[in-house]
């Protein structure tokens, strides 16, 4: 079994040093140490930086991550019927984030150039006046 370094992890995955270490804080990969105490990743860790990778890149959290990859038996790298489950599990989830940018587009063209941003009628930052209905004070949601 070949083991990297850190370093080789992170060059040969194109991520940070740093990413691999916050990875391994949120249990999304794991590393043995040496008896100098120095970080050592399976190859197969590759594969789940890939993964990680691939599910940032269509918008998904860490968390959803997280969650995906604790289903696996034993913390072992995706297969490609891993995978398939759950990229069809997700599907669902893209779909809404899909129709939530489809209606933030919609509500942006009516606001280009306007430069109000009113809290009672932008539609962009207040849709509705649903802040109004809470006292109007506080955080807005910027999403739909």
């Amino acid at each position: 079994m070949t083991l990297l370094t850190i370093g080789q992890l992170a060059e040969r995955a194109g991520v940070a040093t740093s990413a691999i270490r916050f990875y391994e804080e949120r249990g999304l990969v794991h590393s043995t140490r040496t008896t100098g105490n120095q970080r050592r990743y399976e190859q197969s860790t590759l594969r789940r930086v890939a993964f990680i990778k691939a599910a940032q890149r269509v918008g998904l959290s860490l968390e959803e991550t997280a969650e995906a990859l604790s289903t696996l038996p034993d913390n072992r790298t995706p297969t490609k019927a891993d995978w398939h489950r759950i990229s069809r599990d997700w599907k669902p989830r893209l779909e809404e984030q899909v129709r939530r940018i489809r209606l933030l587009q919609q509500r942006l063209d009516s606001c280009i150039g306007c430069g109000c941003l009113s809290m009672k009628s932008c539609a962009l930052m207040n849709p509705g006046d649903v802040a109004g209905e809470h006292g109007g004070k506080g955080a807005v949601l910027l999403e739909p």
